[in-house]
């Protein structure tokens, strides 16, 4: 069994707090990693507006997003302006790819990507796109070769610039496996690597799931049956932080059981991309998440 380990960085406080003592973590246990950085303004305070959404509130107190967050952090955007993490954590980015983890592109805005991006046309994603890779060359001094949505949000133009920027795969799903995406009836080229396991924020406060017992059940979540990788995606803001003894004691016990743990970029190198399968890409409902994602469909037929 191989999991591939994607760390999304929502934060300016993720980015300098958190992504330090996941790769000191990490390095420790000599496990490989994905990293993808928001990379323009922390803007955290105004995903409060959700709380009208349907699930966000039950979120919000099943996973004490205030104290895993702080207080500061949910100010941005709002009382207090957001800060430029692109150029304020710009030194710890670099830190974490000079440690020789691999490391890709999030978004530009976190929120304003996660609430707006279904609803926008191409030139509104174009630009939101285009910042975050022009960022990236920025601090990174290359192009990037991965990216991954922040809420696993998407619109079919996004699938396309993924193609035109020549990313080598993404990660913008949920599923089951890696697949080649089909959006409204057009195939494209760059394939997914879907989150395949529930993350830590979805299961806690759920069917009698506590701090304490939550790793028993992503462990569980990878016991092999019909898949032979699957793809966990963690936030810095979280398994960085408040749980990250939570996240280790998961790390060893897969190391233990002699899983294969490594970066997406590890999984996509054993990847034959021309047989993989090809999918429509859906909006659902995922368990603990509040409004629908981008969700990996039935594998097509129009092929």
């Amino acid at each position: 069994m191989r999991i591939a380990l994607k760390i999304d960085v929502d934060t300016l406080r993720g980015t300098l707090e958190g992504v330090p003592r996941l790769a000191g973590l990490l390095s420790r246990l000599s496990i490989n990693a994905t990293f993808l950085f928001s990379l323009g303004p922390d803007h955290t305070g105004r995903a409060l507006r959700r709380l009208l959404r349907p699930g966000f509130v039950k979120k919000v107190m099943r996973t004490s997003v205030g104290s895993n967050y702080g207080l500061k952090t949910l100010c941005y955007g709002t009382v207090l302006p957001g800060p430029d993490i692109g150029r304020r954590g710009a030194s710890a980015m670099r830190a974490v790819r000079d440690a020789g983890f691999e490391v890709g592109i999030h978004t530009w805005d976190h929120v304003r990507w996660q609430d707006n991006v279904f609803r926008r046309g191409e030139d509104w994603t174009l630009r939101e796109m285009t910042l975050a890779a022009e960022r990236f060359r920025e601090v990174f001094g290359s192009e990037a070769k991965t990216i991954g949505a922040a809420g696993w949000q998407m619109n079919a133009h996004a699938f396309a610039l993924e193609d035109e920027f020549g990313f080598d795969y993404a990660s913008d799903t949920r599923g089951t496996r890696p697949f080649i995406p089909i959006v409204n009836g057009r195939r494209f080229h760059c394939p997914q690597l879907p989150t395949t396991l529930p993350t830590l924020d979805e299961l806690i406060g759920r069917d009698g799931i506590t701090r304490e017992n939550v790793g028993e059940h992503i462990v569980a979540a990878a016991v092999p049956n019909d898949v032979d990788c699957h793809v966990l995606t963690l936030h810095a803001e979280l398994e960085g932080l408040a749980y990250r003894d939570v996240f280790e004691r998961v790390l060893r016990e897969w190391q233990g059981m002699g899983f294969d743990l490594g970066s997406t970029g590890d999984l996509f190198e054993t990847i034959d991309v021309q047989s993989l399968p090809v999918h429509d890409v859906t909006r659902a409902e995922v368990p603990g998440r509040s409004g629908d994602l981008a969700v990996q469909g039935e594998r097509s037929r129009l092929l």
